[in-house]
C-alpha cells in the first residue's frame, strides 16, 4: 500500500525515543541538553535538500536506553498504528544500549508490517563536531523513503549504524566507544551506504499480501538469561531456575551449545522442563550456531527438554519469549514457535549455511 502526504510527496515519521542522537550543546553552559526536534531542519539543514516531507515526534520526556522497559515497545507499536495509513516509513532515534531489544521487539510486534521501521542513534550527540549522529539520521531517512516499483524498499524492521543497515532482530551491540557499534555476525547487512546505497534484495524480507498492519501489545516478562560460567554454583542455578513465575529461560552456553554435565546441574534443568519451563539453548559467542548433536554434552541437553535457540542473537531471544508467552500459547506451543523463522531472525539447516557465505 503505497502512502503520500497531502502534498503528494512521500512523508517519514521521525520518532525520538531519547538517546545521545538527540543532544545538543548548550553555548552557554556547555551543558548536553535534549533539542526540540519541532526545529529539526535548523539543526540538521541537510534535511532540506530531502524531495520527501519529514514529520517528527518527540517522546516528552525523553527516554534513557539503560530505562527502556517493553511498555515502551508498546508505546512504540502504537505509534506507528496510529500513524501507519499517513506515512511511507518510520525512522525511530533511541539510545544505542538497548537499541538491539527495541529492534527485535517491534519485528515481532509489528506483523503484517509492509513499511520500513529504521532505528537508529549515534555514539556522539548530533550537535557535536565530529558526531555519528547526523551521517546516521540522514541515511536512514532516505532508506525509509527509498521505493522500488512504487513500494517499500526495505518493509522491515532494521537498524541503521556507521554505514550497514541490518536486519534488527538479528543485530547486537558490539561497542560502547566505536562508530561501529553494532553488528550482525550471523546475517548479512541487507544494504550498505557508500557513495551509493547498495541493496542486497535477496537477502530483504518480501512484501506479502497487502493486508493490514497488526499490533501485538501483549509481552509476557516472566522470562530470565541465564549465563553458564566456569564455577557457577547450584545455588543460584537452583534459585534461578526455582522462580515461582517464571515461564522461559535463554540459556547462554558454550560454543555449539555446551553445558557443564554435572549432575546437579542436569537434574536441575530436567526439574525445570518437567514444570514447564521452556528453556532456550544459545550460545555465548558472538557469531555461530547452537548444534545439539554435535557433542555429547548438547546431546544430553537436547534429551532433557531443551531447545536449540541456532543462531538467535540472545536479545531476540529473550524477547521472542515474552511475545510467545503473551500471545498466551501454551509452553508446547512456545517451543514449536521458537524453533521456527517468525521474522527471519533465525535460520536452520542449508539457510544458516547460505547466511554463513555471506557474512
Amino acid at each position: 500500500m503505497q502512502t503520500q502526504s497531502a502534498s503528494g510527496r512521500s512523508a517519514i515519521l521521525l520518532i525520538y525515543t531519547g538517546g545521545t542522537i538527540g543532544m545538543i550543546e548548550n553555548r552557554e553552559t556547555g551543558v548536553l541538553e535534549a533539542f526540540d526536534f519541532k526545529y529539526l531542519e535548523t539543526n540538521v539543514p541537510e534535511l532540506k535538500q530531502f524531495c520527501f516531507k519529514v514529520d517528527s515526534i518527540q517522546f516528552d520526556p525523553p527516554i534513557d536506553s539503560a530505562a527502556i522497559t517493553p511498555m515502551l515497545w508498546v508505546r512504540l507499536a502504537e505509534t506507528i498504528r496510529e500513524n501507519y495509513r499517513a506515512y511511507d516509513g518510520f525512522v525511530i532515534l533511541h539510545g544505542t544500549d538497548t537499541m538491539a531489544y527495541t529492534a527485535s521487539a517491534l519485528s515481532f510486534m509489528l506483523d503484517n508490517l509492509q513499511k520500513p521501521v529504521i532505528l537508529t542513534g549515534s555514539q556522539l550527540p548530533i550537535g557535536t563536531l565530529r558526531t555519528d549522529g547526523k551521517e546516521n539520521l540522514i541515511t536512514a531517512l532516505e532508506i525509509a523513503a527509498a521505493k522500488q516499483n512504487g513500494y517499500a524498499r526495505v518493509p522491515e524492521v532494521c537498524i541503521f549504524f556507521d554505514n550497514f543497515l541490518m536486519r534488527g532482530n538479528r543485530t547486537s551491540k558490539v561497542s560502547a566507544d566505536q562508530f561501529d557499534a553494532f553488528s550482525s555476525y550471523n546475517f548479512a547487512p541487507l544494504a550498505y551506504a557508500g557513495i551509493d546505497i547498495r541493496y542486497d534484495d535477496a537477502l530483504i524480507a518480501r512484501r506479502g499480501a497487502d493486508a493490514a498492519l497488526s499490533v501485538q501489545t501483549e509481552m509476557d516478562r516472566n522470562v530470565v538469561i541465564l549465563k553458564i560460567f566456569p564455577g557457577i554454583t547450584r545455588e543460584v542455578v537452583e534459585c534461578i531456575l526455582g522462580i515461582p513465575s517464571l515461564k522461559g529461560v535463554v540459556l547462554e552456553t558454550y560454543g555449539s551449545g555446551n553445558a557443564p554435565m554435572e549432575p546437579w546441574f542436569l537434574e536441575a534443568l530436567e526439574h525445570a522442563v518437567k514444570r514447564g519451563l521452556v528453556i532456550v539453548n544459545v550460545t555465548q559467542c558472538v557469531s555461530g550456531y547452537v548444534d545439539m548433536h554435535r557433542y555429547e554434552t548438547g546431546h544430553q541437553l537436547e534429551t532433557i527438554g531443551l531447545i536449540s535457540g541456532y543462531d538467535s542473537t540472545t536479545e531476540c531471544a529473550v524477547v521472542k519469549l515474552m511475545y510467545l508467552f503473551g500471545r498466551g500459547y501454551t509452553p508446547e506451543k512456545v517451543k514449536e514457535e521458537m524453533g521456527r523463522s517468525l521474522k527471519g531472525e533465525i535460520s536452520v539447516g542449508e539457510e544458516y549455511e547460505n547466511n554463513k557465505k555471506r557474512c
